[in-house]
């Protein structure tokens, strides 16, 4: 598996990560829609593609381990319009229209945990189709996987995380069977499994 140091990718100073021009005028986020092998096909305002039955877009989904071999969890903030207080991977989004996924994982895995990976490396592609009963928004995407290494302890931005968490494959079975995650969670999971293996030895677990 090739591991690529962790970039931070440059943000264009016409929209911030939260969707606001300078100006202080709101911008839509706009995804990048693709067909059913991950080619481009156009853009789609964010709520707009995840309106049932979804539209198929590009996202992308972490997985960060310390050195203990333990992932680091993240339960979403209770004011986010998607899958609210559940519990999810380490960090998951959209790439903006153009940018590469391994650019825009690490981008907002700082935006949204205050660290940068040490180590990221891909680890392939997943398509699902995923609704989320709570909300009635469905989660139609083509997911880039990529997994690695986190030394810092992380600084979560309290708008878009409730808590975090690392915890051992035994310490996910039980919390995972006792608290909400969300329903993209063990799809991602599951398909990750063969390089998060290949990332935290034999001897992890996982």
């Amino acid at each position: 598996m090739p591991i690529t140091p962790a970039i931070t990718a440059q943000i264009s100073p016409e929209t911030a990560s939260n969707g606001v021009k300078p100006s202080g005028d709101p911008a839509p986020i706009m995804l990048e829609l693709v067909d059913e092998e991950g080619r481009t096909i156009g853009t789609a305002e964010k709520l707009s593609a995840h309106q049932a039955p979804g539209q198929l877009h590009r996202a992308f989904s972490v997985f960060l381990f310390d050195e203990s071999g333990r992932l680091l969890l993240q339960r979403r903030a209770l004011g986010k319009y998607h899958s609210p207080g559940v519990w999810s991977n380490t960090c998951c989004g959209h790439p903006y229209p153009g940018e590469a996924p391994f650019a825009a994982a690490a981008r907002r895995t700082f935006e949204e945990l205050g660290v940068s990976p040490t180590l990221l490396a891909e680890a392939g592609t997943v398509r699902y189709n995923h609704p989320d009963p709570a909300s009635g928004l469905v989660e139609q995407e083509f997911n880039h996987l990529f997994v690695g290494l986190v030394q810092a302890d992380p600084r979560p931005d309290p708008e878009e995380i409730e808590s975090t968490a690392f915890v051992t494959p035994d310490e996910l079975a039980e919390r995972h069977a006792a608290a909400p995650f969300s329903a993209w969670f063990m799809t991602v999971l599951d398909a990750a499994r063969p390089a998060i293996r290949e990332l935290t030895g034999p001897s992890g677990g996982w």
